[in-house]
């Protein structure tokens, strides 16, 4: 219980981070691309690096560490960090076929995703 705690605490601060971020980048740069939600993937993904980086060099990370910062944080400000982090450990194992698989199938399958759920949505209102 205390993990599950500690995730969703990392949680509502990564989510609420990225709202602020999400909203300031409106306010300054307008909201005619997405340049909140690609900051923030873009960060959450430098800062997971530098967390996995940092945990696998020093190995002084403990699990509670780890869940409330990769998980709960980095997880609630952005997932596209951990699919990043996925894919790299794979790529360092050099499991070049399955990081490509992994990459290909997750970018198009939730990218298929996406657009089947908002066609099925349409069709519940026609």
């Amino acid at each position: 219980m205390k993990m599950v705690m500690l995730a969703a605490l990392g949680g509502a601060l990564g989510s609420s981070a990225r709202y602020l971020v999400n909203v300031g980048a409106g306010r300054v740069l307008g909201m005619g691309f997405p340049w909140g939600t690609m900051a923030v993937n873009i960060v959450g993904c430098f800062i997971m690096g530098l967390l996995v980086g940092y945990g696998a060099l020093r190995g002084t990370l403990t699990a509670e560490a780890r869940v409330f910062l990769a998980t709960g944080v980095l997880g609630g400000f952005t997932t596209f960090s951990a699919f990043s982090a996925d894919f790299a450990a794979l790529v360092e194992r050099k499991s070049f076929g399955l990081s490509a698989l992994y990459l290909t199938g997750s970018v198009v399958l939730s990218l298929a995703a996406v657009f089947a759920g908002l066609y099925l949505v349409r069709s519940w209102q026609t």
